[in-house]
């Protein structure tokens, strides 16, 4: 550790000597100011077609940096009168090459971006900056555009609630603003549209993501989701539902503490059994692949009998199953159990059933931002993250140096045996604050810990008890402890005169959500004595500048009619205030940064530190806990034991470096975990992702060509091989061919009884002579359709059905996954890896999907009515959808409604990046792989494996 440290102080750290190559590019950079700000506007916009031109002549964006900053930096100097630091040209630099750069609240990051944005909208291929809710986007999209304006450039801005046309003239622009949702949404809707013309996004070329660890790490817990109604299934529920009651204890096995239930292997031969009676079993068994949804319905159905008790979990009133709040006894109203467990608990109660919404399409934020061509990211804190994002994102972090030296102290964690002691202690110090003049930020965890702090500022009770027990303490301590009694006494006198105030200590309360008031009240937490108490993701985004924001106090002083002297004088008082104030508060210490608890994250914790200490100005930063606080008592491992040792009385506490240290381990610990919560979301994303891509693609490919008919030839020529093959088994007799099969599946497919069974008394003949002859037929026939149709009339009909059934065949699938995912993790209990078995089922269910589509799409154009020019083509069917994404902090819904082969038209069916199964050989066991134990043998013996080759 020694040798380390000395050759770090020899070399300088790995972060030190990525940044040194770009400290020196920064001289030239300033080398071009003179010159630069010699131009006129127009001159300056020149410059900027100047760069255009010799980018498209050739030259690489990295040739044209330095000229393109300094171009940057006097667009911003003129626009917003703010230069650039020469820290934040490094800034501009790392997120230009694709990387994150950490910068220090009042770093000054949004005006950072505008550096590697404005180099990177020369192509002309656009740049999205992502913020993290609408008002940043807006902010930022008004603020930084006047510094693109000045530059000859566009700027758009993506909200909710825009239309199409809106969104489309938005990503037009050479620079669009938007928030992590908006821009996922809009990609999912446009791999939902059935023309190239109504899509809105030209494409992935290059993204800037600002707060990148909360879009990238938080908030990638939950994916986003647009759903929409499926049709009604009440019978399915009803009948499944009748099958329950006929279980015995013997049946199924319980697991009270996961609140799951499961079959046992005496369940699953019974209920496949009453399956088969229903009509609802395909084969004989219940876990094939194409019986996966069943064994979705079937489980949630055993799950809403035996492990949900009425009046207890939920209630039946009107008609209708409502939830009961588990924690606080509530009636939920409008909330419902997903993944149809709540129309499970409906057929149960013999109530109507509601229809449940099923996926159209779905993403993860990590698979989204993985879309782009170069990613990089902003913020203030991500270090303690770099693994995860070097390991997902391959993005690497860099440190950039502040441009004035921190001067913010950084305390100890004051540890306390009870939250009730925790308390007394804050409020102590928010009281001390005040009585100072210093401006205090309250951290916590949680809305309702925000609240309870904020009644308890507000308890005139609690301050006249808290002096009372200052006094009692006081007068117990020695003579030499005089200086403390003293100042013990001055606390219970002033804590008293509160107590006597009607509201004792005024404060303003944030929750976790984004709002404009909110940034508002923010902006000016740094008044002296302000008290600001906000959840842990409370603020950001916006700056708390000692003695408040001249800006904001300006923006609420103008009246409607105020002319320009007026504004300009109000401005001028409002400076003088507030450079008054700001005096006021660094006389008193700076920013106080109070949290109230440790979050699960040092990131988080990171975050609330950073809002103190900006841009060299002093602060105080310092934590409260207590080991009844969650994290401590969850991960603390034996913190309270260890403290009793100790000899801590009651409202004493203990500061000591070894703590902090502690109370770090359990946070790593947290990390570790939602790391890998975060990582298994993506595992079973990526196992979907490469049939998504193959998906989008070929929707786009089949929207961008003129005539599809080389696709549907191909499509129709696979699926008559693929039937030929079904009933006349390569090297098979003759005599073992299912005629008859193949007649009547052709018969409903193409509408045309083939001569087969003519054909394979033919001597000699071959299944491969007889697959030539159909493909033949079949193609004659097409042709026939095409000709009664019109040919430019059939081409349009043939896009418009592969396009449709395509998006059906897809939805389904997704719900067939979704299915498979909600059950998979039983496998676990086989010591099979669910994530394993996953993606064999899901190519298995692939293999379908093409199947299907060939299937449909065949039979659609053999069958479809021209009846006048005005029907000619279908309808597409607007399904009503719902944008779903949770916020991991909130809980809450943030959106609400609104070779050749290697292609998905080859006859073949395969796509890119999507294996085959391979043929399995019923005389060699070797290519049989993992045969479930209830399955058919794979030996074609038609006992199960477990009665024959896997018989123990």
């Amino acid at each position: 550790m020694a040798l380390l440290g000395i050759a770090k102080k020899i070399f300088g750290s790995s972060n030190d000597r990525r940044l040194k190559p770009l400290f020196r590019r920064v001289e030239a950079i300033n080398a071009l100011e003179d010159e630069l700000s010699k131009l006129t506007d127009d001159g300056l916009i020149a410059q900027t077609e100047k760069l255009k031109q010799r980018y498209k002549d050739g030259e690489s964006l990295n040739d044209l940096l330095e000229e393109a900053f300094a171009t940057a930096r006097e667009g911003a100097k003129r626009a917003l009168g703010q230069r650039h630091y020469d820290v934040q040209m490094v800034g501009g630099m790392v997120l230009h090459l694709g990387d994150i750069a950490e910068m220090k609240t009042g770093e000054g990051k949004t005006l950072v971006a505008t550096l590697p944005v404005y180099l990177n909208a020369l192509t002309g291929r656009g740049v999205h900056v992502v913020t993290v809710n609408d008002y940043l986007a807006s902010r930022d999209a008004e603020w930084m555009g006047r510094v693109y304006t000045q530059l000859g450039m566009t700027t758009g801005c993506i909200t909710h609630g825009l239309s199409d046309e809106e969104r489309r003239a938005a990503y037009a622009c050479d620079i669009t603003y938007g928030t992590n949702n908006e821009f996922g949404f809009d990609y999912l809707r446009d791999n939902m549209k059935s023309s190239l013309d109504q899509m809105v996004q030209r494409g992935h070329h290059y993204a800037i993501v600002d707060e990148v660890d909360s879009i990238l790490i938080d908030e990638a817990r939950t994916p986003l989701i647009i759903s929409g109604p499926t049709d009604d299934k009440s019978e399915l529920y009803i009948t499944i539902d009748a099958l329950i009651p006929q279980l015995t204890e013997d049946d199924y096995e319980i697991d009270e503490k996961q609140r799951s239930v499961t079959l046992t292997e005496e369940g699953n031969e019974k209920i496949e059994g009453l399956l088969k009676e229903a009509g609802l079993l395909q084969g004989d068994n219940l876990y094939d692949s194409v019986n996966i949804s069943l064994v979705h319905h079937v489980n949630q159905a055993l799950k809403a009998h035996k492990t949900f008790q009425r009046d207890k979990d939920y209630i039946v009133r009107n008609d209708k199953v409502t939830i009961i709040d588990e924690f606080t006894g509530r009636m939920m109203e409008g909330r419902r159990w997903s993944d149809g467990l709540h129309q499970a608990t409906e057929a149960k109660e013999k109530v109507q059933i509601q229809p449940e919404n099923q996926t159209l399409a779905s993403i993860t934020f990590q698979n989204y931002f993985r879309l782009y061509e170069k990613l990089a990211g902003m913020t203030g804190t991500a270090l303690t993250e770099e693994a995860e994002f070097a390991d997902i994102y391959k993005l690497n972090v860099n440190e950039i140096p502040t441009n004035r030296p921190i001067a913010r102290i950084d305390m100890d964690d004051e540890l306390y045996m009870t939250a009730d002691e925790k308390y007394k202690a804050i409020a102590l110090e928010i009281a001390d604050c005040v009585k100072r003049g210093q401006p205090v930020l309250v951290g916590t965890v949680s809305i309702e810990k925000s609240e309870y702090l904020s009644n308890l500022l507000s308890d005139k009770k609690f301050y006249k008890d808290l002096a009372k027990t200052l006094r009692e303490r006081a007068a117990n301590l020695k003579e030499k402890e005089a200086e403390l009694k003293t100042k013990m006494e001055s606390q219970a006198a002033y804590l008293s005169e509160l107590g006597d105030r009607k509201d004792p200590i005024p404060h303003n309360v944030l929750n976790a959500r984004y709002h404009e008031q909110e940034a508002e009240i923010v902006a000016q937490a740094g008044a002296p004595g302000a008290v600001t108490i906000a959840t842990n993701m409370a603020g950001r985004g916006t700056d708390i500048q000692l003695g408040g924001s001249v800006d904001m106090q300006l923006m609420a002083s103008l009246e409607e009619g105020d002319d320009e002297e007026t504004i300009k004088r109000k401005r001028t008082e409002i400076e003088a205030k507030i450079a008054a104030d700001k005096q006021k508060a660094l006389d008193a210490g700076g920013l106080f940064v109070l949290a109230t608890e440790r979050h699960e994250s040092r990131r988080i914790d990171n975050q609330l530190r950073g809002r103190s200490g900006r841009q060299g100005d002093p602060g105080t930063t310092k934590f409260f806990i207590s080991v009844e606080d969650d994290l401590m008592r969850i991960f603390g491992d034996g913190m309270e034991k260890m403290l009793k040792r100790f000899g801590i009385r009651p409202d004493e506490s203990i500061e000591h470096p070894w703590f902090t240290k502690a109370v770090e381990t359990a946070q790593k610990k947290v990390e570790q975990r939602n790391y890998d919560m975060r990582k298994n979301v993506l595992k079973f994303d990526d196992v979907i992702n490469d049939q998504r891509k193959a998906i989008f693609e070929q929707r786009i490919e089949f929207m961008s060509t003129d005539t599809v008919d080389d696709i549907i030839g191909d499509m129709r020529n696979q699926l008559v091989d693929d039937l030929v093959a079904a009933h006349m088994p390569p090297k098979s007799y003759a005599e073992q061919w299912d005629v008859e099969g193949l007649k009547k599946d052709l018969q409903e497919i193409f509408g045309k009884d083939m001569p087969i069974d003519e054909w394979a008394k033919e001597e000699g003949v071959a299944d491969s002579e007889i697959a030539d002859r159909l493909v033949e037929e079949t193609g004659r026939i097409a042709g026939a359709r095409a000709a009664e149709v019109g040919p430019d009339m059939m081409r349009r009909i043939e896009k418009a059905i592969l396009l449709n059934v395509l998006d059906t065949n897809w939805r389904e699938h997704l719900q067939m996954l979704d299915h498979l995912r909600s059950v998979i993790w039983l496998r676990g209990h086989g010591q099979r890896d669910p994530v394993n078995e996953f993606k064999t089922e899901a190519f298995a269910l692939f293999e379908s999907l093409l199947d299907g589509l060939r299937r449909d799409v065949t039979r659609m154009l053999m069958h479809v009515q021209v009846r006048a020019p005005e029907q000619a083509l279908p309808e597409r069917r607007e399904i009503p959808m719902t944008e779903t994404h949770v916020n991991p902090t909130t809980g809450e819904n943030e959106m609400a409604a609104v070779d050749p082969r290697s292609r998905l038209s080859a006859g073949i069916g395969t796509m890119k990046g999507v294996a085959r199964t391979k043929g399995v050989d019923p005389n060699d066991p070797e290519t049989w792989g993992r045969v479930p134990r209830n399955g058919p043998c794979p030996c074609g013996s038609g006992k199960k494996y477990k009665h024959c080759h896997g018989s123990i």
